[in-house]
Formats: structure tokens, C-alpha cells, sequence
């Protein structure tokens, strides 16, 4: 029973539940996970927290892993990366697991750029102060690239507002894309979505360097966890037939990590 701690934020928790059955290798509502979701969009913010200007957002995250916990989760997936900052404490108050979001991306985008050794990330200020990627990458022996603090301010922080407000579209979409020439510019041979507002505005993006996105890299961790047969045997949306190698791959690559 996969739990999802979501409602960081409310349309992110919502694309990942949609990829996470879209993607599951079954031919049969029968064949899908069992799901619990919590999904609470009052948990304070994790980049205000960050950056002491809010409270922490861990009490919040407690509740609902607890609630899950008690309802019958066996594990959890928090489709928020700068949320992954609190994963420790949340671990130690209940002793919870929670997939690994941020090496879950870094991995996938090893994998997307055929070894790629330097990855470009775009996030909030709270998961780049945090250094979620950086640490990751330096256990799997990646170097993780960020944009400059302009690029930051000017587009990145812009494009991840204009998605929690509802208001992403179009320009949204320019200033992803401009933060992904920023990357380019900087040696980022691949770029990893790396909030979960960042893909659905990213399509512009992927046409500068591959991108990975980190909301599906999560359900690609979720599926190798907990998704019982093997996942050789189906493709999704085609009837039962089979995975893509790429998604094998990146299936086995998950579950030996």
C-alpha cells in the first residue's frame, strides 16, 4: 500500500497520482496499487521554513504520515523536493519510509543522458539552500550545476509561482526554458525538473537538454517498490504489452539502488 504525503502543492500531488497510473504496468483496474493519499495544502511552506522566514513545515508532515502509518501505508512518496529537507526528521518522529525523490531524479537523468556527469537542476530557493541534489550527487559521484542567482530570481522563482497560482502557461513555459539555456550555458550536459510545479511547464525546456522529471522519477521508485509482478510483462496504455528497455532500465537501475 503506497501512501502519498501530498498537497505540496495541490495540482503536483494530483499530476503525480495521474503519472503513477499511467505508468503502472497493469491491463486491469485490479492491477493497480492500492492507494492512500493525504493531502493537505495548509503544511507551511518548506522554502519559507528554509529560509527562517516561516514555520516548519514538520509537525504538519508528521500528521499525515501518521495518518497513513495508521490507515495501513507501508511506505511514502512526498511529490515535493524541497519537502525531501524534512525527510530525516519525519523518518526519526515515526519511523516511516519514504522513497528517495531527489536520487530517484539524479539517477534517472544519469540514465537519460547516457552518463551524463553534470547535471543541471531547477528548484525552489529552499531545496538549492538545502542542498538536496548536491549531497545526492555527491554520493553517486555526479556534479550537480545551478543557475545564477538572477536566473534564479527572474525566471525560475516566476515560473514555479505562475503553476501554484493556477497561472502557468505560456510565459511560464519561456522562463523554464530560458533557466535551461542558463544550465546549457553553464556545461549541464541534462537537466532534472527538480520541483514539482517545473514539469508542467517544461515542455519548452526539454527541447534545450534532456530533461528528467522528478515527479516521474518518484513513480518509477514507487512501482520498483511496491508494484508486485514483473514489469517485463506489461506496458501502460498498451494492453499488457511490453516496457519500453529505457523504462526496464531504469526500473532495475532503482531497485539494486
Amino acid at each position: 500500500m503506497l501512501g502519498i504525503l501530498g498537497g505540496m502543492g495541490p495540482l503536483a500531488t494530483a499530476d503525480f497520482y495521474r503519472r503513477l497510473v499511467e505508468r503502472t504496468p497493469a491491463d486491469t483496474d485490479q492491477g493497480h496499487l492500492p492507494v492512500l493519499m493525504w493531502a493537505d495544502p495548509g503544511v507551511p511552506d518548506r522554502t519559507a521554513a528554509l529560509l527562517g522566514n516561516g514555520p516548519s513545515p514538520v509537525p504538519a508532515l508528521v500528521e499525515g504520515a501518521r495518518w497513513l502509518q495508521r490507515a495501513g501505508a507501508s511506505c511514502l512518496a512526498v511529490p515535493c523536493n524541497t519537502a525531501h529537507a524534512y525527510v530525516e526528521q519525519l523518518s526519526r518522529a515515526t519511523g516511516v519510509e519514504v522513497l528517495d525523490m531527489i536520487e530517484a531524479a539524479l539517477r534517472a537523468a544519469v540514465e537519460r543522458a547516457a552518463g551524463a556527469e553534470r547535471v543541471g537542476v531547477l528548484s525552489t530557493r529552499g531545496t538549492r539552500l538545502a542542498g538536496l541534489y548536491e549531497r545526492a550527487g555527491d554520493r553517486i559521484g555526479v556534479e550537480v550545476i545551478q543557475v545564477s542567482e538572477r536566473v534564479q530570481r527572474e525566471y525560475v522563482d516566476g515560473a514555479i509561482r505562475a503553476v501554484k497560482g493556477g497561472a502557468g502557461g505560456e510565459p511560464a513555459e519561456e522562463w523554464i526554458a530560458s533557466a535551461a539555456e542558463a544550465l546549457k550555458d553553464r556545461g549541464a550536459q541534462v537537466i532534472i525538473a527538480a520541483c514539482t510545479e517545473i514539469p508542467l511547464v517544461s515542455r519548452a525546456a526539454a527541447r534545450v537538454l534532456p530533461l528528467v522529471d522528478s515527479t516521474e522519477a518518484l513513480v518509477d521508485a514507487a512501482l520498483s517498490r511496491l508494484w508486485g509482478p514483473d514489469p517485463e510483462d506489461f506496458v501502460p496504455g498498451n494492453g499488457g504489452g511490453r516496457l519500453s528497455s529505457s523504462t526496464r532500465t531504469n526500473l532495475a537501475g532503482l531497485r539494486e539502488s
